[in-house]
């Protein structure tokens, strides 16, 4: 296979871990007989430096060419003025907006090895496989009217939580779609109880479940999930939610695999070229040392192999070489070891 991939390494850690991975693709790409070839871009802080944009026309117009795209991480404190005209996660919010992609799948599984890496007690973390949806493309982030103005003699901020039934819709049928290839079972998150759109989330919730009678749906109000998560995590199996929730539940979903350097993500649209990044962020404290955990950014390429490119095998195979050095014992600084990215990479491509 012959397959056009766009990176966009980014700010902070992301150059360092996306060309680890880069190098994991390589290895596949000769092992199984395919052609990948990358096309690298600025996007982020980097690019509002070079370009003043953190996401150009032109970046847009290549990722939409690619058959996939690969994003390391965005952002730091030199970017990080709330009165900025651009900053770098506007970037990303309109990547996302302009490939199309509706559904951010995040997949949070402990390791048995690294049980002892969570803060949680180990007895909570057995078997604990999740995989969260988060709707991308509505709710707070997007929703219009948005911004400042005086009202009665006081400054006031507005943003607009708004829900159309067809993005809801979408990414519930997604949902009940991959948990028949789990435990069949989907816990819709909401706060029905409060919110208008959440009423709209439940219903079409049911909707679909009424069609999917194989699969077990249940729904659970925001702040309740926030505390399974913590007391109960085995019990979950897929999670669906809309925009906000999503990206609070999975930051705290990352403690169960005992660091957010484990954890990789892939959104997802109708069609198109799919979007895959690790979930942590760009860690400027730790840019340029060398010790980043690139497991997250590997584990990404994987699903990219997976849903974009339709190589199951090839993608088994990266999770399954994560799998035995992690077992192994092969630890970077944030689980504890002393390890650096490079090393860390190189104990991957040796079990491929």
């Amino acid at each position: 296979m012959k397959a056009k991939l766009v990176l966009l390494p980014g700010d902070g850690i992301g150059p360092e871990i996306i060309s680890e991975t880069v190098r994991v693709l390589e290895v596949i790409a000769g092992k199984y007989g395919h052609s990948f070839s990358y096309t690298e871009r600025l996007m982020g802080g980097c690019s509002i430096d070079q370009y003043g944009s953190s996401l150009t026309d032109e970046t847009l117009v290549d990722c939409q060419a690619a058959d996939a795209v690969l994003l390391g991480a965005v952002g730091g404190p030199k970017w990080d003025d709330p009165k900025a005209k651009d900053r770098p996660e506007r970037g990303l919010l309109a990547l996302r907006k302009g490939l199309g992609v509706f559904a951010n799948l995040r997949p949070v599984k402990v390791h048995p090895a690294l049980i002892d890496s969570s803060p949680l007690k180990p007895e909570k973390l057995i078997g604990v496989d999740i995989l969260v949806i988060r709707e991308l493309t509505g709710g707070l982030y997007f929703g219009w009217p948005k911004g400042r103005d005086v009202k009665d003699g006081r400054e006031r901020a507005v943003d607009t939580l708004e829900y159309y039934d067809y993005e809801i819709r979408r990414v519930m049928e997604l949902a009940f779609k991959l948990a028949k290839g789990r435990k069949k079972k989907v816990t819709s998150v909401d706060k029905a109880n409060v919110l208008e759109s959440s009423r709209l989330w439940r219903q079409i919730a049911v909707e679909i479940g009424s069609q999917n009678p194989d699969v077990t749906l249940e729904h659970v109000l925001v702040d309740t999930a926030s505390m399974r998560l913590i007391t109960g995590p085995a019990a979950m199996d897929v999670v669906v939610t809309e925009n906000m929730f999503g990206d609070i539940l999975t930051d705290e979903a990352s403690v169960l695999a005992g660091s957010m350097g484990m954890l990789p993500s892939a959104s997802l649209g109708a069609g198109g070229p799919g979007l895959y990044e690790p979930i942590h962020g760009s860690a400027p404290d730790i840019a340029g040392k060398g010790i980043a955990n690139p497991v997250g950014t590997i584990l990404s390429s994987a699903m990219l192999l997976r849903h974009s490119l339709g190589l199951e095998t090839e993608a088994a195979s990266i999770e399954k070489a994560v799998d035995e050095t992690i077992t192994a014992g092969a630890r970077t600084s944030d689980l504890g070891g002393k390890l650096s990215t490079r090393q860390m990479a190189d104990e991957i491509i040796k079990r491929l």
